[in-house]
């Protein structure tokens, strides 16, 4: 497949205004970020963290911040962004950048929380790992696709699941005793369904592990299609068990699951839609249900990444076009989401949003406007309150906070 389904994932709605953000020094030379090595996972231990209220405990003094961004575009960055916020405030500092990582558009922490991934989302498409201890590139695999958007660690540790959006296909590599990677193991290109109205084939999108780790699953915008594996732990196989289509033209780009483990939420970026989806943890089979507003009016305002709360109670929704984020309330312990209300991001084009592991704060990684927005999260209304000024940062598309 040629590089035209690469470049619209990377350049939708166009990459106009971000000349002027703001760089980060190459400072590979600075010390690292507070506690790089601390052993916590992030809640979901496989990607940017999902979920809030994860854990009571109040963390004291700065904590690190990873950016991705895009290093072969006008305006973006050098590398891996380094930074720390406080977890009080929100307040964000820079700290240099790791530098030598190609188009780090997305991130994930292992879960003994000592290695960094990267997705290096160009047309030969690879994953990188980073040390945090000492912030030691320790080597990229192949992916086997182009455009690799997403990654996330199988909670066992072992396997790293990438997504190539521009082949529409996922990979499984290996992870070794020390954080690094190995050959890859299995590569699946979705070859069935058909691609869905406007599209000319198959785009992965996100590539997770289910709650009860039974099954991993693909979101595949090109094709209306969740896939459900089953993943060898042995050899890293993937075993396809179930399909879960969404309406023609939904354009399915993010899941998310509910704590519960037996409802998600998908983000559907054509069409401009959220769905609940009912999962079975058995046989590992996603049933989506019907499309819902994201209160954002007509037209599409390319939905981006949906978050849930730990506990159950709200869920948020990334709104690139409209620069704002959906505020649903969760109700039938996970079976409905009723719409609140929008909030402005204070940014341009929030492309990815996280929770801190606490749960208090919400990060937004804004790409146009090359900045990250933080919000205060109040656990008993889901409010939102803004936290201080957006921090600048070169084509801001991914924040990982730990």
């Amino acid at each position: 497949m040629g590089s035209e389904g690469w470049s619209r994932r990377r350049f939708v709605g166009a990459l106009a205004g971000t000349g002027a953000a703001a760089v980060l020094p190459a400072c590979d030379d600075a010390p690292p970020p507070t506690d790089p090595t601390a052993t916590e996972a992030s809640p979901s231990a496989a990607e940017p963290s999902t979920s809030a209220g994860a854990e009571s405990r109040a963390p004291s003094g700065p904590r690190p911040l990873y950016l991705g961004t895009y290093t072969s575009v006008e305006g973006g960055g050098t590398g891996i962004g380094l930074a720390t916020y406080d977890a009080t405030s929100g307040r964000i500092t820079k700290t240099g950048t790791v530098a030598g990582v190609g188009d780090p558009s997305y991130l994930a922490v292992h879960p003994n929380g000592r290695t960094l991934y990267a997705v290096n989302e160009r047309e030969a498409g690879a994953v990188t790992a980073v040390r945090l201890s000492d912030r030691k590139v320790l080597g990229s695999r192949s992916t086997g696709g182009g455009g690799p958007c997403h990654l996330s660690v199988h909670p066992g540790g072992r396997w790293l699941l990438s997504a190539n959006y521009t082949s529409g296909s996922v990979a499984v590599h290996p992870i070794d005793a020390s954080g690094a990677l190995g050959e890859r193991a299995d590569l699946v290109t979705h070859s069935s369904p058909a691609p869905g109205p406007g599209q000319e084939g198959p785009h992965a999108h996100q590539f997770l592990t289910s709650p009860d780790g039974g099954h991993v699953l693909a979101v595949d915008l090109g094709t209306d299609t969740v896939y459900s594996y089953r993943l060898d732990e042995q050899t890293g196989r993937l075993d396809e068990v179930a399909q879960a289509h969404t309406r023609p033209g939904a354009g399915p780009r993010h899941l998310t699951f509910h704590p519960g483990g037996r409802y998600a939420y998908l983000a559907n970026e054509v069409d401009n839609t959220v769905a609940v989806c009912a999962y079975d943890p058995d046989g590992g089979r996603l049933t989506v249900g019907d499309a819902q507003s994201t209160g954002t009016g007509s037209g599409t305002s390319y939905p981006a990444q949906i978050l849930v709360t730990s506990n159950g109670a709200y869920a948020y929704l990334a709104n690139r076009g409209h620069n704002s984020l959906t505020r649903y309330a969760v109700e039938a312990n996970g079976a409905r989401l009723r719409l609140i209300d929008t909030v402005p991001v204070s940014g341009d084009f929030p492309r990815q949003i996280a929770f801190s592991p606490d749960g208090t704060l919400l990060f937004a990684a804004n790409q146009k406007s090359g900045t990250v927005s933080v919000f205060h999260v109040d656990e008993k209304s889901g409010g939102l309150r803004l936290a201080g000024e957006p921090f600048a940062s070169p084509v801001a598309v991914c924040a990982l906070p730990l």
